[in-house]
């Protein structure tokens, strides 16, 4: 041991200060690489709520129980890709469409 290691355990405590000198290091792992296919996929998201809420408002004018199923079967679909909103309002519309088709449409 050298004079200035047997100073340090005499003082009770070991500094390591390679730790002090290291710059911290910031990672930002939300641009990592993948941002094509995350595009690519939000824009099938965004193409199946489109398509997803075009079939459930068609459902409110023509055959509500087909059309009014497939735009909430899409709109699963489109939540499951990324487009929650789309998604969201697709399977509120075509549900709507569903209990209006079935429960007051009969009446008129």
């Amino acid at each position: 041991m050298t004079a200035a290691e047997d100073n340090r355990y005499q003082n009770g405590y070991y500094e390591e200060s390679s730790s002090e000198l290291a710059v911290p290091q910031a990672f930002d792992r939300s641009d990592a690489g993948d941002s094509d296919e995350a595009t690519e996929q939000n824009t099938a998201g965004t193409t199946f709520g489109l398509s997803a809420l075009a079939l459930s408002v068609l459902s409110l004018f023509i055959m509500p129980i087909l059309f009014g199923a497939a735009g909430i079967v899409l709109g699963f679909v489109a939540r499951r890709r990324g487009a929650n909103t789309l998604g969201a309002w697709a399977i509120g519309v075509g549900a709507v469409s569903i209990i209006i088709g079935i429960f007051i449409l009969p009446f008129f």
